[in-house]
């Protein structure tokens, strides 16, 4: 994970790839409420600009913070972290 370019980046999986050019990615994060210290999942769902050839759905990707490529967009892939073992 390159952080020269102090850029945020986040880990997360592809919920979608049915966009030209365009990811859903899913980001899941763990947080402690601020008054009962309980740890709680939070989820968001970030759309991806791609270039060249897009992961499948399942796919554990890497993203980083960009410009603004459209309306929604505001995020890159960078790469693949991991494969999805479903078959579809």
């Amino acid at each position: 994970m390159s952080q020269a370019t102090g850029r945020k980046q986040v880990v997360g999986k592809v919920l979608s790839n049915q966009m030209a050019q365009t990811l859903v990615v899913q980001v899941t994060r763990l947080v402690r409420h601020p008054m009962y210290r309980k740890v709680m999942k939070r989820v968001k769902k970030f759309k991806v600009h791609v270039a060249g050839e897009k992961p499948r759905v399942g796919d554990e990707v890497r993203i980083e913070e960009t410009r603004p490529i459209s309306k929604d967009k505001r995020w890159r892939l960078v790469e693949v972290v991991r494969k999805s073992t479903e078959v579809t």
